[in-house]
């Protein structure tokens, strides 16, 4: 059973749909911290009404690598294994990115390499773009830039708002994420000379 770490910064959408995984007899992991950047995340209650430990930890002010060496000890001293970012409105610095090789991983609402960064619906909506979809990738230096783990596609219709778009994904979403999670869990996956590389 490995303990997983969650890295919020909003609302949390996808911990939810982990916090439900976790919650399956056999899955293989459970979630024993949520640690946000923003004290008003609505994450936290959602961990805090799981039985969850929580912690904020406040970025301003502070140097990322100083900010990610915090979360780094609050992480360890919880026995973390791996770490989850669902909807973590920071880019991690090099530091915690290497410290965390291989535990770390990351949903992004594009398929990626497509796509990367922020405003990923409305950007593929004025692409033309007839899917899109949802990655869990390993977390490296580069934003958005880790080996693949798992993708799921939707179409995009015509007429669609970002706002529809990003719905459709976000169902896509909170079905991969736990999939993912699963395997890396489960060690069915692992990130070797830069690929996710499987097995069994």
């Amino acid at each position: 059973m490995k303990k997983v770490g969650v890295l919020i910064s909003g609302r949390g959408s996808n911990l939810r749909a982990l916090i439900a995984a976790t919650r399956i007899p056999d899955f293989p992991a459970r979630i024993v911290l949520v640690i946000s950047n923003i004290a008003e995340a609505g994450g936290l209650a959602r961990a805090t009404e799981a039985g969850i430990q929580t912690c904020c930890i406040p970025h301003h002010g502070k140097t990322r690598e100083a900010f990610d060496r915090e979360m780094d000890v609050q992480l360890k001293q919880a026995g973390v294994e791996i770490v989850c970012l669902a909807g973590f409105m920071r880019i991690l610095s090099d530091w915690f990115t290497r410290q965390w090789q291989g535990r770390l991983i990351n949903i992004h609402p594009s398929l990626l390499p497509a796509y990367k960064g922020t405003r990923v619906h409305e950007r593929v909506i004025a692409a033309g773009e007839a899917l899109s979809g949802a990655s869990v990738h390993f977390v490296v230096p580069e934003l958005d830039a880790g080996p693949v783990i798992a993708q799921g596609s939707v179409p995009v219709h015509p007429g669609d708002s970002p706002d529809v778009l990003a719905a459709r994904v976000l169902t896509v979403e909170h079905q991969l994420y736990p999939a993912a999670l699963r395997l890396l869990a489960e060690g069915k996956v692992r990130l070797e000379q830069g690929l996710a590389v499987f097995s069994g």
